[in-house]
């Protein structure tokens, strides 16, 4: 649908004393460029049938408008009142030009589509504008219209059919131009024919039309129109072409005399003038001299140095020529004194085999070059390799020096654990004062402990105590010896073990309260338990509340009670089971303390799997006897 279009009235709303140029004037819309912001543009108040616009004020800032597309000749036009029609938008924007579409929103904006790009700069131009219904001043019939260019597919693709056009006048224009500039082809071949042969063979006769001529016959067989019955004619035109070969042969000799002529008029002249330039030079040298140098003035002075220069230089240019040509002359001489006309199939023979010799010359030289190159590629190679080695190296370096410094830290904190551990056992021989106070306040009386031998620490061997536990009246003492050593646990356990059995034989010595093999076992057993509660009670504090000793006879007594208890289940307990028997001699039993001591002795102890399928438990049983049967 096409709107009409109104043109647009510049006498309306214009200010006395002032003529403005006003791009919205048909005469100005023929330019397709956008206007020129140095030119003094005014915008007026624009009246129309409908609506009124009043136009912004001049002091703000163009409104911003995003890039123009190509062939644009949509808008996209904003501000729209809401009272407003597709009349009323006809009516304000058909003065830009003629309008093919209007596509209006619910949401006061709408599109529009002129029929020409230029008209899209004239509806930019009402950017700004407060447009007015009537002389209503509801806000429905009233806004400010902002004007900025829209990118749709019909003008992308009347654009692009526009230069697809545009360039397919080009190509025409140019394949107009190459034809006109192409030079003209050759006249065509005629085919052979006895009267063409005939005016052919005169032709080639003559020394003028020769090149031609020869270009006929070369084409002719070329195109295979020799038979049997013109072979003859073919025949004597060839050999026509052959008489050719003396008188080329004869100019040829004769440009050569000439040249050679040449040569010699050309090497008499240059070694005139060289023999002119020697006598320039000697002239400035002569005027070089002292006799007549001082008489001449500092720019003179100046002058004849440079133009001796200028003179050496031209005079050594052209000696060099002169004696290139005669080098090439004594060259020229030995050559052909070296040559021999009567072996002439030698010499062949020779410059052949040099040629080949040369060539494998040239080849191996060529090898060689590749092998030195191999041997500098392979070089930086080991070249890269050694560097990486070296920061390698360097790194590991770097890295021992820092696990030897933490191995002196190391050995720092191991001394002074040595240190603490002599400071514990030393305060270990107090400990018998503590625990008579303790006796004392809970009216319990022990026998005295009593250190058999001296407590020794070294680092090379292991320390032995054997102290005496007393118990209250009703309980005899109990001697254990306490091993310490440097090893783990599991070399302390054999020691104990090989200790255990060592003194398995003593049973007859009356210090020692073991009476069966029952409690050799499970003194064999508790003793790396033994030594870890005598560090812990050393190295702790001692409280009033929990005395050490009374820690360590815990420790001896509650693997009898469980060995026990378990002796009389053959088929075993559950943790829990032991616990909440242990738990009615003494409330402060840990399920955790008690499967740890168990887990320290397994010799003596052992857990096992019962059960099937949900069933299934652990449990743990008595298994001191069958050690007893298998030694």
């Amino acid at each position: 649908m096409r709107y009409p279009t109104k043109d647009f009235d510049p006498s309306l709303g214009m200010m006395g004393g002032i003529t403005p140029m006003n791009p919205m004037m048909p005469g100005l819309g023929m330019v397709f460029n956008p206007l020129s912001q140095d030119l003094p543009v005014v915008k007026e108040i624009i009246h129309c049938t409908t609506c009124t616009l009043f136009p912004p004020n001049p002091n703000l800032p163009q409104p911003a408008t995003r890039d123009r597309p190509p062939g644009c000749k949509t808008v996209f036009v904003g501000g729209v009142p809401e009272n407003s029609n597709e009349q009323l938008i006809v009516e304000v924007f058909g003065q830009c030009g003629e309008i093919v579409a209007i596509r209006k929103s619910k949401k006061n904006f709408c599109h529009i589509r002129f029929a020409e790009e230029f008209t899209v700069d004239k509806a930019l131009f009402l950017s700004g504008y407060r447009i007015r219904l009537g002389s209503s001043t509801d806000k429905k019939d009233s806004g400010r219209l902002h004007v900025d260019f829209a990118q749709a597919r019909d003008d992308l693709y009347e654009w692009e059919c526009h230069q697809r056009m545009l360039a397919r006048e080009e190509r025409h224009r140019r394949k107009i131009e190459d034809d006109l500039f192409r030079p003209p082809s050759p006249p065509p071949i005629v085919h052979y024919s006895d009267h063409e042969s005939s005016q052919l063979g005169d032709k080639i006769k003559d020394d003028g039309q020769f090149p031609e001529a020869v270009h006929v016959l070369l084409t002719w067989l070329e195109r295979g129109e020799v038979n049997r019955r013109n072979a003859n004619n073919f025949y004597s035109m060839i050999q026509a072409s052959n008489g050719h070969i003396r008188r080329l042969t004869g100019e040829k000799s004769q440009h050569e005399k000439e040249v050679e002529e040449a040569k010699d008029k050309f090497k008499i002249a240059l070694a005139g003038i060289v023999g002119q330039f020697e006598q320039i030079v000697s002239v400035f040298q002569a005027a070089s001299k002292q006799k007549a140098w001082d008489h001449f003035t500092k720019a003179q002075r100046k002058n004849l140095d440079m133009w001796r220069k200028q003179a050496e230089e031209i005079r050594n240019m052209h000696s060099e020529q002169l004696m290139d040509i005669r080098r090439e002359e004594e060259m020229e001489m030995s050559d052909d004194d070296m040559e021999d006309p009567p072996d002439s199939k030698d010499s062949e023979d020779s410059g052949v085999s040099q040629a080949e010799a040369l060539k494998e010359e040239n080849d191996s030289l060529r090898c060689q070059l590749d092998a030195y190159r191999n041997e500098l590629s392979f070089l930086q190679q080991a070249l890269q390799g050694m560097q990486k080695q070296l920061l390698k190296i360097r790194e590991e370096l770097k890295e021992r020096e820092a696990e030897l410094e933490k191995s002196v830290e190391d050995k720092q904190q191991l001394n002074n654990q040595v240190l603490n551990l002599k400071e514990g056992l030393l305060n270990l021989q107090n400990t018998d004062i503590v625990q008579a106070r303790y006796n004392e306040r809970n009216g319990c009386h022990y026998n005295e402990p009593q250190v058999q031998s001296p407590i020794k620490l070294d680092n090379n061997t292991s320390e032995k105590i054997s102290i005496h536990v007393g118990s209250c009246s009703t309980a005899s003492p109990v001697c254990f010896e306490l091993e310490k050593s440097q090893q783990d646990d599991r070399g302390g356990e054999e020691n104990a073990n090989q200790t255990s059995e060592k003194e398995g034989p003593q049973e007859k010595n009356p210090l020692s309260p073991v009476n069966s093999e029952r409690e050799a076992l499970l003194v064999g057993e508790s003793r790396s338990v033994i030594g870890k509660t005598m560090q812990v009670a050393a190295l702790t504090s001692l409280s009033e509340e929990q005395p050490p000793f009374a820690f360590m006879v815990w420790h001896l007594h509650t693997p009898g009670i469980i060995a026990t208890f378990l002796h009389v289940h053959p088929f075993g307990a559950s943790i829990e089971y032991i616990c909440s028997y242990l738990q009615r001699l003494d409330t402060k039993i840990n399920t955790s303390e008690v499967e740890a001591l168990l887990s320290r002795l397994p010799c003596t102890f052992r857990q096992e799997l019962s059960g099937v399928g949900a069933s299934l438990e652990k449990r743990w049983s008595f298994c001191g006897f069958q050690g007893i049967k298998s030694t």
